[in-house]
């Protein structure tokens, strides 16, 4: 088996030509042992791997990749394989999609603690390791990958190379940062693209396919890797599919549970597990307030679909304000503490509240302090931030 897991990595790998590089690759600290990238299907989890691999200097024989849902991997455990390929003097292995692999933190146990070589894997974001039995938490060093920032977009459309900053960086210098990106590029027509159809890197594959593959992708989601992590009854994916159009029917703050329940035609509980589902499937993005605790059954305060890409595919109707607030939530939520406010549209890292708009709103609903994060307009002064700033957090 070894020797055709490695035919199938060398062709794999002679026919692999992505040249772009995202953000993680400045974050990841490769010396570890077991490294896990997790991330939303389509994100580019895949082809982090391959590019590491790729530039990796070691003999072919000595690295490995594999799909654990893939055929051939279905007569052997991963330790088995992994040992083999020790024994081989094998170096680095890459495992991906290692989410559809039933019991697989015992394995990758088993490989960190008795062999001498390095484990890459990739997985969904749904994958909960901190609840592992076997106590993977402790040995795995987790990264998460999200889909295109505007400033990825925008060096993959443009060519051009534009540097990412630090939340504290916008907030205090975003005046002189916008001058500087203007002096290269006028970005509020390319954020409008962005926002229908540059969250994920699969755009620049076929631009007038990008919605037939993107519902594609949900549905893998919905039909296979929710159902094989949480043991879902493959008939109620319907109802997944259901609770996503109806997210999409309603504003994130009028979210009703018990009227969703009912039209949902199940129990509240159930509900909440369902949006519990779909938020750790990245198909969702929820919103709680800090006083009232991270149960699943504590109803969220806002729900917003996972990035603007799914309203332009999902929806109907495209509500302006949904779409600027699901945007802001998409590029801080890996990287920062978000909570719903009392006043304001959120409060970051419990210290920074956000009102987000269009380009004439005031403070009026945030009058004690705060920032006003504003659509339409190419540069900001003093607490008003353009919105489009915010695509260049990585």
């Amino acid at each position: 088996m070894l020797d055709y897991l490695k035919e199938l990595f060398i062709t794999l790998l002679s026919n692999f030509n992505i040249q772009y590089k995202r953000y993680l690759f400045d974050l990841v600290n490769f010396n570890d042992k077991l490294i896990g990238v997790l991330g939303p299907r389509g994100a580019g989890k895949t082809t982090f791997l391959l590019q590491y691999l790729k530039d990796l200097d070691l003999p072919l024989d000595k690295k490995l990749y594999f799909s654990a849902d893939s055929i051939e991997v279905s007569d052997a455990t991963l330790f088995e394989i992994a040992n083999d390929f020790a024994k081989n003097d094998g170096a680095v292995l890459v495992i991906d999609e290692i989410h559809k692999y039933p019991n697989f933190e015992k394995d990758l146990k088993q490989i960190y603690d008795f062999l001498p070589i390095k484990v890459i894997f990739s997985g969904s974001s749904a994958v909960t390791l901190e609840n592992s039995k076997s106590d993977l938490s402790r040995r795995a060093v987790l990264y998460r990958i999200n889909g295109l920032s505007f400033r990825e977009f925008l060096e993959l459309k443009t060519k051009n190379k534009y540097k990412p900053y630090k939340i504290e960086e916008i907030l205090h210098n975003h005046t002189e940062i916008a001058y500087e990106i203007l002096r290269e590029i006028r970005p509020l027509k390319l954020f409008k693209e962005y926002l229908q159809k540059g969250f994920y890197p699969f755009y620049f594959e076929n631009p007038d396919t990008y919605f037939k593959k993107l519902e594609e992708t949900i549905n893998v989601v919905i039909e296979t890797d929710l159902p094989f992590i949480f043991g879902i009854d493959i008939k109620n994916t319907i109802k997944l599919k259901k609770l996503v159009k109806l997210i999409c029917q309603s504003e994130p703050f009028e979210i009703n549970i018990t009227k969703l329940a009912q039209k949902m035609e199940i129990d509240r509980a159930t509900l909440y597990q369902y949006i519990s589902y779909l938020n750790k499937g990245n198909i969702f993005n929820i919103l709680k307030s800090k006083t009232r605790g991270d149960s699943i059954f504590v109803k969220p305060e806002k729900i917003y679909l996972h990035n603007t890409n799914l309203n332009y595919c999902y929806c109907e109707e495209q509500k302006i304000g949904n779409i600027r607030e699901t945007f802001i939530i998409s590029q801080l939520i890996y990287f920062h503490d978000i909570e719903y406010p009392k006043k304001g549209d959120l409060i970051l890292d419990k210290k920074y509240i956000f009102e987000i708009g269009g380009k004439n709103k005031d403070f009026s609903q945030i009058k004690d302090g705060g920032y006003l994060i504003l659509d339409d307009i190419e540069i900001g002064s003093k607490r008003k931030i353009p919105i489009w700033l915010f695509g260049f957090l990585y």
